[in-house]
């Protein structure tokens, strides 16, 4: 049965490295009979319409990425609920969009908490949620030293991250995607 995914790319078009055109993109996941393919900016976010499991979906992106773009990065498929569920779980849904970031998870992860404890502000908050990690940088992303430290500090998977705004842009593009 067809239903409406979202895919999640990490690392291409981030710091000049694995740059992958978005209508390169695009035209690839046609290719793999995926329908309604739409992309949301440049960070490897993709809304589709497809048959299959989550997992093998991700699975022939990746080696079809491999094949023709010579082109290697984890990729997670996410059905639409679950974007929908991710927006609904924000824990801080009236903070500034680019303040917020939902890490979602490959597998499972753990809080390393004495090293969050040393390198979190006040006012920053890190808080775990199956398949997701959220952190609250009120003073920048970049500016964070927790931020620049969230591998060490969330362990144990991969992660992806957006930032509340693309969620929320996501989220009406699964809706006009069902």
């Amino acid at each position: 049965m067809m239903k409406t995914y979202t895919a999640l790319l990490r690392g291409i078009n981030v710091g000049g490295g694995n740059k992958v055109p978005m209508a390169d993109l695009r035209k690839l996941a046609e290719g793999l009979g995926w329908h309604g393919v739409k992309s949301y900016i440049a960070s490897g976010n993709l809304v589709f319409v497809a048959d299959g499991a989550p997992e093998a979906l991700a699975e022939t992106l990746r080696a079809a990425m491999t094949d023709q773009m010579g082109i290697e990065v984890p990729i997670l498929v996410l059905p639409a609920a679950d974007i929908r569920a991710a927006l609904a779980a924000c824990p801080w849904p009236d903070a500034q969009g680019n303040r917020v970031h939902v890490n979602f998870l490959f597998g499972e992860a753990a809080l390393d908490a004495a090293l969050y404890q040393a390198l979190k502000t006040s006012d920053e908050e890190i808080i775990m949620q199956p398949g997701r990690a959220w952190i609250h940088t009120p003073n920048g992303f970049g500016a964070s030293k927790l931020a620049i430290k969230l591998k060490k500090v969330i362990t144990g998977s991969d992660m992806t991250a957006r930032n509340l705004n693309t969620l929320r842009k996501l989220a009406v593009m699964v809706d006009a995607g069902q």
